[in-house]
């Protein structure tokens, strides 16, 4: 009898043992998240603020409270047209992003009509360190954010395109904005948003699990940029990597996460990369 318990006990012990490690196993088989917010500054990034230099943090636009990323607009006697952008100082091609955010309080004395409850992601997006002072957006493909107003509907995970365009239901696609298919956030209510980025193939903006908005071939070209340096705007040119920004556009706006696995590892390996695609979402 003693010799079955001990026997059943060390079976078991076994079993658990290869249980862990075959879990622990799969986990090291998957990227890490990479906290692009510290939840302490942003330290790792540079602000780049419409009629200021880069790396100029305009009126403490873009400040860290309350273990958020905040972009608040008390230092503004008014907005200006004074678009802001946040860039971290790492460039990556193949991401998933995922974002959680929430729009609060008043629109800045100032701010365009469309502008408000309105910010965005800026995905393959310009070195900001290239950006001229009186330059407005970064050219990039932007996942735009939208809150809604309690009554109508509005959606949110657009696309717009600052200098860019993208090849949508197999036609290229040269107006600058495009509605998702999303529902409307209504409210000071956490979003989260992702975004999955493969290089310069496709794109696709993703809420509660379902993809909203998917487009390919991100390149150079278009309007509603101005004022920049031509050399950066070679039209026709495929945008494989790029920085990512968040923007301020006069309507205040928290972020508690933003984070990204990085994916350029398994680019090579289609059937891997769909692997890992399914397990971190």
């Amino acid at each position: 009898m003693k010799l079955t318990l001990l026997s059943t006990f060390a079976a078991s012990v076994i079993c658990f043992a290869c249980a862990v490690k075959s879990n622990t196993t799969a986990s090291e088989n998957l990227p890490r998240p990479i906290q692009l917010f510290n939840g302490k500054d942003i330290s790792d990034w540079t602000p780049k603020i419409r009629l200021h230099e880069p790396g100029e943090n305009y009126a403490n636009t873009f400040r860290v409270e309350d273990g958020l990323l905040k972009v608040r607009y008390d230092g503004y006697d008014e907005f200006k047209q004074q678009y802001g952008h946040l860039a971290y100082n790492t460039p990556y091609s193949h991401y998933l992003l995922r974002i959680e955010y929430r729009f609060v309080g008043d629109q800045v004395k100032g701010g365009e009509g469309w502008a408000w409850r309105n910010s965005g992601a800026m995905l393959h997006g310009q070195d900001p360190k290239t950006m001229l002072r009186d330059q407005d957006f970064p050219i990039s493909i932007e996942g735009q954010l939208l809150g809604g107003n309690g009554t109508d509907e509005r959606t949110t995970s657009n696309l717009c395109t600052p200098g860019t365009n993208v090849v949508l239901n197999d036609k290229l696609f040269t107006p600058h904005c495009t509605s998702s298919t999303s529902k409307t956030y209504h409210g000071d209510q956490w979003v989260t948003a992702e975004f999955l980025v493969l290089g310069d193939s496709v794109i696709k903006h993703i809420l509660d699990g379902e993809v909203v908005l998917e487009y390919s071939k991100p390149q150079i070209g278009g309007g509603n940029v101005e004022n920049y340096d031509p050399k950066q705007k070679p039209d026709g040119t495929l945008l494989n990597k790029g920085f990512i920004h968040l923007q301020s556009e006069s309507h205040p706006i928290d972020f508690r996460k933003v984070e990204l696995y990085d994916l350029a590892p398994y680019k090579n390996d289609k059937t891997k990369l769909d692997e890992v695609i399914k397990k971190i979402q």
